[in-house]
């Protein structure tokens, strides 16, 4: 029971989630400082008031729809998004793009020596490739 444990905790999955989580949480607070800080007081210093929840809001029947509030939700969720994609999703794509590349440059042979190999080719790139051959079949009958 031990053993299974350890390895559901060794996963890459779980330890991919655990590290998603500690950093959503680290961009968050860096996201509603800026929104707080930046943006807020710009939204004041346009509309007059530093809390869009009481912007485009009505009461009726005691009852309070706030348009302000959403707007408000809507951009800190947008700058969430924004934070996220470009502060940890592209730099950790670049990275696994420059490590995919390496590891398919190189591998080892039964007797250790390492040998260079072609990368894989894209299906597309397959796909053009392919019709080239054809193209060039096609020619060596017609002639």
């Amino acid at each position: 029971m031990i053993d299974g444990f350890k390895k559901f905790i060794a996963r890459g999955n779980m330890i991919d989630m655990a590290v998603g989580v500690v950093m959503g949480a680290a961009v968050t607070t860096v996201v509603n400082s800026i929104v707080n800080s930046v943006i807020n007081p710009l939204i004041a210093m346009i509309f007059g008031k530093q809390d869009m929840s009481g912007l485009l809001a009505f009461t009726f029947n005691n009852s309070t729809v706030s348009f302000g509030a959403v707007l408000g939700a809507l951009i800190n969720f947008f700058a969430v998004a924004v934070a996220v994609y470009f502060c940890i999703i592209v730099p950790i794509n670049k990275l696994r793009g420059l490590s995919e590349k390496a590891m398919a440059k190189v591998r080892k042979n039964d007797d250790g020596s390492v040998v260079e190999e072609e990368p894989e080719l894209s299906p597309d790139e397959q796909t053009v490739i392919l019709l080239q051959e054809i193209r060039d079949a096609l020619k060596e009958q017609h002639v």
